[in-house]
């Protein structure tokens, strides 16, 4: 189930637990730690106060790390949108980025320079949201930036660049409809919310209503819902209250309070009665929906039902996974989740069916299990599991102190939906306490009510999104729907006012203030040892939080997988999810869950890693049981066949993802098709292999490359490298190596020479094209490319980036490109990606070579990109390692390529040295115009015509 919060992001495997709280004794012998002094240890420390224009303050002290989370919250959201204006909160958060009366460029330019991180926005139903990490010493250009477009807005606001966001928006539209399931949302909120319903229309807005929007409109809508008496400031990190005050007094103190905001009333409706829907979609498998309304985040009846959702479809031993999945293999994958937003909330129940069984008896199937679960209700054990699971990645996302899911998020929801910054305490109280008779009576209240029954199957669309509004990724989900974002993925009083008064001056914004002097990074010691078997252990300590992070790597990756048998690791690593010799599918399962433990397998170009995320007073259970999963898989053949059925799915939803096409178009065009990196990049491989592979080969391939003479394991957390040697050494220390030699991957082979070409990909009726132009460098991962990547970082690497610019900022034709240079460790590519409206694909293409020929030409670096690129790169350091899982990658990354262990300490000497005549050089020496090989995905009746007048030799292409 997901955590009890609102966030924008589904659920993850994550970093680590929560911040400062009660210590946790360690469980006795291989028990987990109670439920209820988990929830103890989640504690969140914080002082409020209210300015007298009404701007409520909320303020979390947090010294991990030179930073702070700076977080405004409106309650503002599409259900504010009068009719025949949807989309309009969604756009008026784009503008908010363009520029204030006294900082009139771009938004992220000054944060790009003093090294902010996790910038961005968004909407939804109930608020808009913006938030920027910043180091310590910039934090008044923060509060600058936020109190300008707060209270100095409508003088910037100009036609051209409300005409500008508009197209943005409408190809950040596009782009989600293109996607499958990209209508989805539409779906919901139409259906199960009646017509004049706040929540009837999604968020991004129709087309036409976004192109109804006047100048005149939207400063009306900023004069309406901006004032501070609306809105929710929150500061978290290095920062103490006292500090705070006088800041947040200097740069808000003097904005006038806005008019009080009337809330929408919104009901939770009921269908009159069942109803019932299908459409069609370019998705690999029908999928079976059952969606109602429930009640919104303050009712006591929402975490109830979150826990009965997680113990129906949420958890991996749920019941409709071990039912129609497992035991009576129906349905490829299941899910079910309740996504409560603040006045009102969403639940859905699906099922995917697997190929060969019909519709009608996954639907009959899927309606049983509903009710059988209704009549019997959820066990202890069951609520354990999913309170165990669900504490494990809430209090995970907690470690940071901002961004997306971080404390400022936290306690800036609990404050505008509920009143109450702690809020999470009392939605953490009502799971600990939740009883199995208390979730039935609540899943049975809601769920025999009539139901949306929506059936989307394979087959094109009879109906585009024009004229609706919303976009929502595919997959197995913990939420339905996010908000809209600005990038490229309920209130009252907050507390006692503790007494700030009026501002005593006036702020200056003459400019921009000076930023102040800023902490260097100081990256973990990393430590080592071997285990008894010789596996290196590297560990750097981190004991903010309770949790421990482990990643066992092996010398593999998708580079390893067999060329006539593509697809065979990953499907080995799904088997390996399903259990080990001591261990079933289910009890495996369980048996995470139980811990609140995430254990996982994964892969990249060059490495298979074996993930852990453990709570430190289960650490050494959570431990064995990664080893044993490790060691033991037990390759089950019955359990094969579930799994072939999912990847064959999953294949089959890459080869209907537009941006998943083009991938596995150019790779092999790219490395040549025999190179260890010539194969698509998902590693899914091809339908022929996996549907040959054998459990032989999966032993095979498991015996070949995952033995302890090919591992590295690393461990960052809240324990010693003592503790953790002696654990290890009893588990993953006793494996013994093979007599046979090492595996090797054939990096020999030659890489074809560039035959720059366009290949085109046909997907009918797609209203975007993806566009994909790339080449291999003659440089490895592990190379000095720090000049070259500030390069890329100028071209197409960042938001204010030329090549986005360009496309989204000056031409609206995208809601946003990139270039990107891999980091394996052979030879690595650069690669530009731009998502573009489909009747601009042609333009987008000659626009690129423009662009870059500029770069590579007389138009080189200038000195504002140099210092904006360097001040960045150096100032970004501390904030770039503030979690576990960032240290984690970071000294992976270290030992993969065998860099100093100060690595990342001495970068700021190696940014300040550079020069533009060098970034320059690097560019040139390393990218051309004209050996580029482009593959572009969309519709060919649209776009081939556009590509022919483009010079390049234009072949047809299937993935």
């Amino acid at each position: 189930m997901p955590p009890f919060r609102r966030t924008a992001l589904a659920l993850a495997a994550s970093t680590a637990l929560v911040a400062a709280g009660p210590a946790l004794a360690k469980p006795k012998a291989e028990q987990a730690a109670p439920i209820a002094e988990l929830v103890k240890a989640v504690d969140i420390p914080y002082q409020s106060f209210t300015l007298d224009n009404g701007l409520r303050v909320i303020v979390h002290e947090d010294r991990k790390a030179p930073v702070v989370a700076v977080s405004v919250w409106y309650r503002v959201g599409s259900k504010n949108e009068p009719a025949g204006k949807t989309g309009f909160a969604h756009l008026f958060e784009h503008l908010m980025f363009n520029g204030s009366e006294n900082a009139p460029g771009d938004f992220f330019e000054p944060l790009e320079q003093v090294g902010a991180t996790d910038s961005n926005g968004t909407t939804n139903m109930d608020r808009t949201n913006y938030f920027e990490t910043v180091p310590t010493g910039a934090l008044d250009r923060a509060l600058f930036l936020e109190s300008d477009r707060m209270g100095h807005l409508l003088g910037a606001v100009t036609q051209e660049k409300l005409d500008n966001q508009r197209g943005v928006v409408q190809n950040e539209k596009r782009q989600g409809d293109n996607n499958p399931y990209g209508l989805l949302r539409y779906e919901i909120f139409e259906n199960l919310f009646p017509s004049g319903h706040p929540y009837h229309h999604s968020t991004i807005g129709s087309m036409d209503d976004l192109n109804s929007a006047t100048l005149a409109d939207v400063k009306k809508w900023f004069t309406d819902h901006y004032g501070p008496n609306n809105a929710v400031l929150v500061l978290a990190g290095d920062i103490d209250p006292a500090t705070a005050k006088a800041k947040v007094a200097e740069w808000f103190g003097d904005i006038p309070r806005g008019p009080d905001v009337q809330m929408p009333k919104v009901t939770v409706p009921t269908l009159p009665a069942p109803l019932a829907k299908q459409v069609f979609d370019m998705i690999p498998t029908t999928r079976i929906y059952r969606m109602w309304a429930i009640p919104g985040l303050n009712d006591p009846e929402a975490v109830p039902l979150q826990m009965a959702m997680s113990v129906l479809g949420g958890l991996s031993s749920s019941r409709l996974d071990n039912a129609m999945v497992r035991k009576d293999p129906v349905a490829v994958s299941v899910a079910a989740f309740a996504q409560p937003f603040e006045d009102a909330g969403i639940l859905i129940v699906q099922a995917d069916v697997k190929e060969g069984v019909s519709p009608q008896v996954v639907g009959r199937k899927l309606d049983e299990e509903i009710a059988n679960f209704l009549a019997t209700g959820p066990t202890a054990d069951e609520l354990q599991r999913a309170a165990a699971s669900t504490l494990g990645g809430t209090i995970a996302s907690l470690e940071s102190v901002g961004g997306f899911g971080g404390k400022a998020v936290t306690l800036a929801e609990g404050a505008l939906y509920s009143n109450d910054p702690a809020y999470y305490k009392t939605e953490l109280a009502r799971m600990a306490k939740a009883t199995p008779e208390e979730v039935k009576a609540v899943a049975n209240k809601w769920l025999s009510r009539p139901a949306f029954s929506l059936t989307y199957t394979p087959g094109e669309r009879t109906e585009g999104g024009e004229n609706r509004g919303g976009a929502v990724r595919a997959g197995k989900v913990a939420e339905a729907v996010a908000p809209d974002r600005y990038w490229n993925p309920d209130l009252g009083d907050v507390g006692p006012d503790t007494g700030v008064g009026a501002a005593t001056s006036i702020a200056d914004r003459s400019q921009l203030p000076p930023v102040a002097q800023l902490k260097a990074l100081d990256f973990p010691a990393i430590e080592r040892t071997t285990l008894k078997n010789g596996i290196p252990v590297y560990f750097a300590r981190r004991d903010a939080v309770p949790t421990v992070q482990v990643a066992v790597s092996f010398d593999a990756g998708y580079a390893a997988d067999p060329h006539d048998a593509l697809g065979t690791q990953s499907l080995m690593l799904s088997l390996m999810d399903e259990g080990t010799t001591s261990l079933p599918s289910i009890a495996f399962a369980e048996a995470k869950e139980r811990l609140g433990a995430q254990i996982d397998g994964s892969a990249s170009a060059d490495e298979t890693i074996f993930s852990l995320f453990a709570l430190t007073p289960n650490l050494r259970p959570s431990l064995a049981l990664l080893a044993d999963y490790i060691r033991n898989p037990a390759f089950d053949a019955q359990e094969l066949e579930r799994v072939r059925a999912q990847q064959l799915t999953r294949l089959k939803a890459e080869l209907n993802n537009p941006r998943a096409v083009a991938s596995r178009v150019l790779a092999p065009v790219l490395y040549g098709a025999d190179h260890p990196y010539g194969i698509p990049p998902s590693g899914l491989g091809s339908a022929d292999a996996v549907q040959g592979a054998t459990r032989a080969d999966l032993v095979a391939f498991h015996d070949t490359w995952i033995r302890p003479d090919m591992a590295r394991i690393f461990v960052v957390g809240d324990t010693t490298l003592a503790e953790v040697k002696k654990q290890l050494d009893a588990t993953l220390g006793a494996w013994k190596s093979p007599a046979t030699p090492k595996p090797e991957k054939n990096f020999d082979v030659a890489i074809p020479k560039p035959q720059p070409r366009i290949l085109l990909v046909d997907r009918p009726k797609s209203p975007q094209s993806v566009i994909m132009a790339g080449k291999v460098l003659d440089a490895k991962g592990g190379d000095d490319l720090e000049v070259l990547r500030a390069a890329n970082d100028i071209f197409g690497g960042n938001f204010l980036s030329r090549f986005n610019m360009d496309l989204r900022e000056t031409k609206g034709w995208s809601y946003g490109v990139r270039s990107g240079i891999s980091d394996d460790e052979g030879r690595v590519t650069w690669v530009a990606t731009a998502p573009v409206q489909a009747d601009r694909t042609g333009d987008s293409i000659k626009a690129l070579r423009e662009d870059l020929a500029a770069y590579l030409g007389d138009k080189g670096t200038t000195a504002e990109e140099l210092e904006r690129t360097i001040n960045g790169s150096v100032r970004a350091l501390p904030g770039s390692f503030e979690t576990s899982g960032d240290v984690l990658g970071g000294m992976r990354s270290i030992v993969k390529f065998g860099r100093a262990d100060d690595y990342y300490e001495k970068l700021p000497a190696i940014y300040e040295a550079m020069t533009a005549p060098a970034i320059d050089g690097a560019a040139r020496q390393a990218l051309s115009v004209d050996d580029l090989v482009y593959v572009v995905v969309g519709d060919a009746a649209t776009v081939k015509p556009q590509l022919d007048g483009l010079g390049l030799t234009v072949e047809t292409a299937t993935p």
